[in-house]
């Protein structure tokens, strides 16, 4: 009998050791990598929802064509509503309840930063946020967290405008709409940062609005009085860049105009804005615009995933674009990963991106990334709204 117990726990630990150490962490199996995303699918922000949309549609073709590695790609998605409390409680319930390996693409840097505390002190990664606030460069600190934006993070891209605009009028007085929020204040402090000594003096006045204001009119007419050489506008919300830019316009202002790089969407925001009002707005980009007759291979690709996958959704919408592109960045990942698909080593291999040129990146722009610097995207272009399209109007730009 003693025998037989014997046999019996040396069996148990034979088993123990021969199963897969994928399989001893949470949303890992055989088959499997599960994960979670939380997306504004209500709420103000809604419209940016269309990422999310189109991170389910690349991982499906995925899936189709075997997973990654073997394993399946499954995102559960959960609805924030762009409200910070309801992403803290939607992140708990993927990692508590659904178990999920890891975090992946929450939209928007307040989201993000409700729930940044929780995720690093349960080890659980959180892969390409979407954000370009410079908070999120902080490995020492923020271990397990890392923003993947669709340009360089929002103190870079406020120091690209800044000195582009200075090129060309080295006189120039700023007038600056930023959201009153985090990412906002990251932007504005980019803008004091790249004018130096001479902050004070070149910004004519720097004006602010929150997300939920159902317009921003009253802050453009403050601004427009200013008479500024130059507008920076800042906003995650199409709808506030929309009305911004159109209010602009119809005061009979004139400035040089930029827009933030999120707000850089034909669909989103030109249109409603009004194509008149949005010739000559200028922005960073780092993805290829899109054009409809284009000729680039890749540029086709996209073009027919989303005629075959998302075909009521405008190709021409950077949100899906975006998505786009960084579901791939996510598969790169986890091809890096192997086996090993541990959080410690998803983390570790998100932090080892080494040249990594996706097919709607702009050409020289490439995913970097090293366990002290957690900016995978530095550099980028300067991209003007002309006959209908975004146009690409300067060399690669580099970020500090």
């Amino acid at each position: 009998m003693i025998g037989s117990r014997r046999l019996a726990f040396v069996a148990l630990l034979t088993l123990a050791a021969s199963t897969p150490a994928a399989a001893q962490q949470p949303g890992i199996t055989d088959t499997e990598i599960k994960f979670g995303n939380i997306m504004p699918y209500s709420g103000p922000a809604s419209a940016l929802s269309v990422t999310g949309k189109a991170f389910a549609a690349y991982f499906d073709s995925v899936n189709e064509k075997g997973g990654v590695n073997g394993r399946k790609l499954n995102m559960i998605s959960l609805d924030d509503g762009f409200s910070p409390p309801k992403t803290v409680e939607a992140t708990r319930r993927l990692v508590e309840n659904d178990n999920v390996a890891f975090m992946f693409g929450t939209m928007g840097t307040a989201p993000s930063s409700a729930t940044a505390k929780y995720l690093n002190g349960a080890k659980v990664p959180h892969l390409f946020l979407i954000s370009s606030a410079s908070k999120w460069n902080d490995p020492q600190n923020q271990h397990w967290l890392m923003a993947l934006p669709w340009a360089p993070n929002y103190i870079e891209e406020a120091g690209i405008e800044v000195r582009f605009a200075l090129s060309k009028n080295p006189n120039a007085k700023f007038a600056i709409l930023y959201q009153n929020d985090d990412a906002g204040k990251d932007y504005l402090n980019g803008v004091k940062k790249a004018l130096g000594a001479d902050a004070d003096k070149a910004i004519a006045l720097a004006t602010s609005f929150e997300v939920a204001d159902p317009t921003v009119d009253s802050q453009i007419l403050t601004l427009a009085n200013t008479k500024a050489d130059v507008f920076l506008i800042y906003s995650v919300t199409p709808r506030a860049c929309a009305q911004a830019v159109r209010k602009a316009y119809e005061t009979g202002w004139r400035p040089m105009r930029f827009i933030s790089s999120g707000c850089a969407n034909k669909e989103t925001v030109m249109v409603p804005a009004g194509l008149e009002a949005s010739t000559g707005i200028m922005s960073v980009g780092s993805l290829k615009p899109y054009v409809a007759d284009s000729k680039d291979a890749d540029m086709i690709a996209y073009r027919d995933f989303m005629k075959a996958r998302l075909p009521n959704v405008d190709p021409a919408n950077f949100a899906a674009g975006y998505g786009y592109m960084v579901a791939q960045a996510l598969v790169v990942v986890l091809q890096q990963c192997k086996n090993d698909l541990s959080r410690d080593n998803i983390m570790a291999q998100a932090a080892n991106l080494k040249d990594v040129a996706l097919p709607l990146l702009m050409p020289g722009v490439k995913l970097n990334t090293s366990p002290t610097d957690y900016r995978p995207i530095k550099d980028g272009y300067m991209v003007e709204f002309r006959d209908n399209q975004f146009n690409v109007i300067s060399e690669l730009l580099r970020g500090s």
